[in-house]
């Protein structure tokens, strides 16, 4: 677990004082971002299936650093996936009950926008790319706007490394875990140079937090009981059967 405190930048976004809750758990790298004004303080935790046991007193310990309590909170943001059923289910299911508590609106993020926000090279579009497993991945590309945020190029789909299709583009940044297992597939999927890839990042609250808080300013809000995560997959669990074939 670390924290991290620095300045909030946010590209494309006029600055906007607010206390923004930001909840990540869409992969086996899960974190807790709070945006206090200008300031964001996170929290992280790899292992997701200790995240559950967790997050509490990961948000507890977060606020009190801060110096906040949870009524303090203006907006909660979530990853709303895709990624990991369990993961995804529990980070809607904390939104909605904090939201609803405090009466607070919600806005929902892209893990795989989330995830783009990783790359570094201003220069290259960015291919978010996730391990879907069963064979398939989670991907979406994005290009640098001339306001310096990312917007989307193709949007975020499931399918087969073999099948993904991308937009004619000078060259490419890759981020994801669905490069380290499908890195010779994807390479040759892509329609221009490969500029750099990295198999290491995941999306994060802090990347949730900034993306939300351009949204909110937008007027992209959500009551509580309107988030909804977004799986893409439409079957989100094998049957044993299935799991024993793949096996």
């Amino acid at each position: 677990m670390r924290t991290i405190c620095r300045h909030s930048h946010r590209p494309g976004c006029d600055n906007i004082l607010m206390n923004l809750l930001a909840i990540e758990s869409a992969t086996e790298s899960c974190s807790l971002a709070l945006m206090c004004g200008e300031n964001m303080l996170e929290r992280h935790h790899l292992a997701s299936r200790r995240y559950s046991e967790r997050v509490l007193p990961m948000l507890d310990a977060l606020l009190a650093e801060a110096g906040l309590v949870r009524q303090a909170l203006d907006v909660i943001a979530v990853d709303r996936g895709p990624g990991a059923f369990t993961g995804v289910r529990l980070a809607v299911s904390l939104a909605q009950g904090m939201a609803l508590a405090l009466d607070r609106p919600v806005v929902t993020v892209s893990s795989l926008h989330a995830l783009a926000l990783e790359a570094n090279d201003d220069a290259a579009a960015v291919l978010a790319v996730m391990d879907a497993r069963m064979g398939e991945i989670y991907a979406a590309s994005y290009r640098r706007h001339e306001s310096g945020a990312l917007v989307t190029l193709d949007e975020e789909c499931i399918c087969r490394a073999e099948d993904l299709l991308l937009s004619p583009m000078p060259m490419w940044q890759v981020v994801g875990s669905g490069w380290v297992t499908y890195a010779n597939t994807l390479r040759a999927r892509l329609t221009g140079t490969l500029g750099s890839a990295d198999g290491e990042r995941y999306p994060q609250a802090r990347h949730v937090a900034t993306l939300a808080a351009c949204a909110f300013r937008a007027g992209h809000a959500l009551a509580a009981h309107s988030v909804l995560p977004v799986y893409l997959r439409d079957k989100v669990a094998l049957t044993l059967r299935e799991r024993g074939k793949l096996s």
